[in-house]
């Protein structure tokens, strides 16, 4: 009856922590809005905030997902930053200085995130270059070009403005909601059947956890890098066009405040939902986290250094979470396996083997005649 006890516990103690790491960050969301609401009752949860915080927080959130592709390959894409102020820089200046029809605009655009990705994870896989720096190398090429497209200076629109039907891809809605939310919808929903649903997906967290292994049973490593890298590339550039739509100017300078909100995002993501495993529905949880805290400290009033200070405190706090979990998982899984070998019935003796010399004990030669 005690081992039954002791059996019951682990189960609900493993059960508790996976739930947790499973769905703690989700909680945390929940928590925070419910503070901001108590504390803000007139201002915070409205349909008006709410549709603000869902239109300024859907291009840091694509941006979240495109670096999440690498990640689940155990690499990181730090030129998104960069990619994205180029993207936007380059839209703008198509637009306004060349008169180019905005739809080729986008072709364009997403061309120049499909070449992006593929020097990146050219230079990682065959010039054998860390993530980190072979990116970081790129990302500062990436603001170099888009310094000498505006010459450090601002595209600004003509008095006639930028089309309508440009700018309606982000100033539109559908359903109620801005246009801009269904598309990371739409992103969350490509990424999670293609990584749990299709072999490309299976290939990718494959890589990640063991690439030795991946080579060992075929998949072509290098190949499935360079695609997760074209795919963050592909996401950076149409997050780039959406940029220039909302904003309606070309700053060369605005890039760069995107990759930490980024990144603290797909990493946080990797903490829930599954956590160990990077996977866009997380990363659209601890956006999530992310917009509502921000949001709730600037109605507060709070400092401009509060923003990094909560993205930073928030990243601690995920990543603490989710280490608790997995410790109190594997403490359980340890008690289960102890009472497991304790209460085994004990292994019959391997009885003697007759030989034409007699008789052999257990693990003893045969005695010669």
């Amino acid at each position: 009856m005690n081992t039954v006890r002791r059996l019951g516990h682990a189960v609900r103690s493993s059960a508790g922590g996976s739930a947790l790491g499973t769905y703690g960050l989700l909680g945390l969301t929940a928590a925070i809005y419910l503070l901001f609401a108590l504390l803000l009752p007139s201002t915070f949860p409205t349909a008006t905030n709410i549709k603000a915080i869902l239109t300024n927080q859907s291009i840091p959130a694509l941006l979240a997902l495109g670096a999440t592709i690498p990640i689940v390959t155990g690499r990181f894409d730090l030129s998104i930053g960069y990619g994205i102020g180029l993207a936007h820089v380059m839209a703008m200046w198509l637009i306004v200085e060349q008169g180019t029809p905005w739809p080729i605009v986008l072709l364009l655009v997403l061309a120049g995130g499909v070449v992006v990705g593929l020097v990146n994870g050219l230079l990682v896989e065959f010039a054998q270059i860390d993530s980190f720096i072979a990116t970081l190398g790129t990302g500062s090429i990436l603001y170099a070009i888009t310094g000498w497209v505006t010459g450090g200076a601002r595209i600004v629109p003509g008095i006639h403005g930028l089309p309508l039907a440009f700018t309606d891809l982000t100033n539109s809605s559908l359903l109620g909601l801005p246009v801009t939310f269904w598309y990371v919808i739409a992103l969350v929903i490509v990424l999670w059947l293609c990584l749990e649903h299709l072999p490309i997906g299976r290939y990718l967290y494959v890589v990640g956890a063991n690439p030795r292994a991946a080579e060992l049973v075929g998949i072509k490593r290098r190949r499935v890098v360079i695609f997760a890298f074209i795919g963050s590339g592909l996401v950076t550039a149409f997050a780039g066009v959406l940029l220039a739509a909302q904003q309606q100017i070309g700053d060369p300078s605005a890039g760069s405040s995107y990759l930490l909100p980024a990144f603290v995002g797909a990493l946080l993501g990797s903490t829930t939902i599954k956590p160990g495993r990077a996977n866009p529905v997380g990363t659209l949880v601890a956006v999530a986290v992310l917009a509502i805290g921000l949001s709730g400290l600037q109605q507060e009033g709070a400092a401009f250094w509060v923003t990094p200070l909560f993205n930073g405190l928030t990243l601690l706090a995920a990543v603490g979470l989710a280490g608790f979990a997995a410790r109190r998982r594997q403490r359980a899984g340890t008690v289960v396996g102890a009472d497991r070998r304790r209460d085994a019935p004990p292994t019959a003796p391997e009885p003697p083997t007759l030989t034409p010399a007699g008789v052999d004990t257990p693990g003893e030669p045969a005695r010669a005649p």
